[in-house]
């Protein structure tokens, strides 16, 4: 035989040299779950191994991250129901300490990459991610409240604006917010393929968010569809993003490598709670080695397109690892 590929896997050094796909830790993302409070720490028992933080305990993790690397992060708030309404407007009032915390670790961390979520979700008394009225979620009656929370969010610093409502307009409409308010290099991470998945369960339980009635099948996408995400794609770029995102991940690799190959944006993709923890679970039970099973899933994502992994194995990864 005159071609055996074999011959660029007979070695580690030669495996290296061939090897197509890279993975390190600047292109991972670390979630952060903040609560209100000092010296909180409470473990999510869906999600082994992550935590509600109040913000000392947060400070602590960013730094921890940021010595192996993960300079990204991307945060939420666990928003007490007191503090919802149907118009959420604690997301942009001015004693909101996920806004506070914002300008507290920029202030700290001013190089790391502080990235925000943007829907109505978390603020609001329906769990929705936009307006509802008479059970029905309101598209443009959202995008106002959108917008203020955006500007707000950036005022407190965030590098750059996760909106993962998927309401239709909702990037004009915070850009032209961002732009107006004089906020022209806040950045906009689009949540731009977001199917309406079962895998959201512990994001849901980390941050009591789940809808208080229906579901999110009307704004979010169908996970039957495909080539809507080029729509979705095709409409978040004109209308300003600088990022895409794709979410879930792993059941989506196809979608991840269209966008990658339809569009010049940097791709996104969440690693979403409920696909880390069937790892999790499944390497607690001894059915696969955690050391190798979490590496590979993350090239995976890598290898699809990815440019930018969302994951709640960052920090883990890169004290293990730190590049492969």
């Amino acid at each position: 035989m005159i071609i055996r590929p074999r011959r660029n896997r007979q070695s580690a050094a030669i495996r290296e040299l061939a090897q197509e796909t890279h993975l390190n830790a600047g292109h991972l993302v670390q979630p952060i779950f903040l609560v209100d409070g000092h010296d909180i720490k409470q473990e999510i028992p869906s999600l082994p191994g992550s935590f509600r933080l109040s913000i000392d305990h947060v400070f602590t993790e960013v730094e921890e991250c940021m010595q192996h690397g993960v300079k990204s992060f991307i945060m939420f708030p666990a928003v007490p129901e007191d503090l919802k309404d149907k118009e959420a407007t604690y997301s942009y009032a001015a004693d909101n300490f996920y806004l506070k915390a914002a300008l507290e670790i920029k202030a700290r961390f001013p190089e790391c990459c502080l990235i925000s979520d943007v829907a109505m979700d978390p603020y609001s008394s329906d769990g929705h991610d936009g307006y509802v009225e008479n059970g029905e979620i309101l598209n443009d009656r959202t995008l106002p409240i959108l917008a203020k929370m955006s500007v707000a969010q950036a005022e407190a610093g965030f590098d750059i604006l996760g909106p993962s409502d998927m309401m239709d307009g909702r990037v004009l409409a915070m850009r032209n917010a961002l732009d107006a308010a004089g906020f022209t290099k806040t950045g906009i991470m689009s949540y731009t393929a977001k199917y309406a998945s079962a895998f959201y369960g512990p994001f849901r339980d980390a941050l009591d968010s789940a809808p208080k009635a229906g579901d999110k099948k009307t704004y979010q996408m169908n996970p039957a569809n495909k080539k809507e995400a080029l729509i979705e794609a095709q409409l978040d770029a004109a209308e300003g993003a600088d990022f895409l995102m794709v979410k879930p991940a792993l059941n989506y690799l196809d979608v991840i490598a269209l966008l990658k190959s339809n569009s010049n944006l940097p791709i996104a993709a969440y690693h979403v709670s409920g696909e880390c923890a069937m790892l999790l679970a499944a390497c607690r039970n001894g059915w696969l080695d955690y050391d190798k099973a979490m590496p590979e899933t993350l090239l995976s994502l890598r290898r699809a397109g990815t440019d930018v992994i969302i994951t709640y194995f960052a920090k883990d990864f890169a004290k293990r690892f730190g590049s492969i």
